[in-house]
Order: C-alpha cells, then structure tokens, then sequence
C-alpha cells in the first residue's frame, strides 16, 4: 500500500522545519492505494481523507494555493483524525503502509500533538524515497514530480494525496514494465 499525506504549511515552514510557535504539521488529507504486485502494480482500492486540523483550524493561503484545498472544503467534507486514521488503519488491514519520506512520523506527530494514541505503529510505516532516488538518479524527488521525470502523464494535481500516492504508484508501474524491479 502505498499512502501519501497533505499537512498544513506556510510559506518557508519547510525550511524552517515548522519551528515557529504553532507551526504544526497537522494533517488535512491521506490518500493511499492498494496495488496487486502480481499484476503490474494495478491499483486495486483507494482511500482519500480530508482531516480538520485541530491547532490551526484555518488553512493559510499558502497551502490552499499549493494543495488546491480550500477551508470551504474541508469544512464541507472534512473528519477529525481519530477517525481518519481509523479509516486508514482499516484500508490498510495491517499491510505495510510504503510512503515517500517519513510520513509515518507525521502522523506520530500528529497523534502527540492531540494525545491519542498511535493506530498505526512505525514497524507498519517504510519510507521508499532512498529506494525511489535510486531508481530516478536523483535526490529529494517529490512524488507529483516522478511521472514527468519517466515522460507519464500526471495521475492528477501535484500535492494532492491521493494523486501523489497513484504518481508513486505509476512510476512502480513504470519500471516493473522495464524489468527495473
């Protein structure tokens, strides 16, 4: 299972490392897909979450304008974490959950942040970016940037989870074809 996450941000948060006081990466979506290995890496379910952030309620312009994620929509169709993880833990079904960097300590961060409980345990989460750098010959590769980079087609919008999760998706695809892995 491959699993991609959107979290909130401001401009330069990334280069500050989120430091500022109430910078948090709380998250705002999940996507991830289900593949059949035995079968090119098809995509067989997927999940796409939108999670009211509790700290930072209101979305800065910022990552609205990156993500395409407005606060009229999260409102509209947005659930609080416990139950977006519950969700995620479930459509997992205790699979690996495989992510480009180290999604698994975001939502770590996440569950201390709000003092719940973890569902879902860092032996469950592998960050593959090492893996997929290797593959592209390059370092610090976004996962919306991986089809442009083997000449596919975008699976949709750049920053949005459930498109970077089927844009890994596509490149595993890819290089199954070519006998790579």
């Amino acid at each position: 299972m491959l699993v991609d996450l959107e979290y909130t941000s401001w401009q330069g948060a990334m280069a500050r490392g989120w430091s500022r006081p109430d910078e948090h990466r709380e998250l705002v979506q999940i996507g991830a897909v289900h593949l059949d290995a035995g079968k090119g890496f098809s995509e067989i379910a997927a999940l796409d979450i939108l999670v009211r952030p509790e700290r930072n309620p209101v979305l800065s312009d910022y990552f609205v304008a990156l993500t395409g994620i407005t606060n009229e929509r999260l409102a509209a169709g947005g659930t609080d974490l416990p139950t977006a993880l519950g969700a995620l833990v479930g459509f997992s079904d205790g699979a690996p959950c495989h992510s480009n960097g180290a999604d698994g300590a975001v939502v770590a961060e996440n569950c201390a942040l709000l003092a719940i409980d973890n569902p879902l345990p860092e032996t469950q989460w592998r960050d593959i970016a090492p893996a997929l750098q290797d593959l592209l010959g390059r370092r610090e590769v976004s996962s919306a940037d991986i089809p442009a980079l083997l000449g596919l087609p975008a699976p949709g919008p750049a920053h949005d989870a459930l498109a970077d999760a089927r844009a890994i998706a596509a490149g595993l695809r890819h290089w199954r074809l070519r006998g790579v892995i």
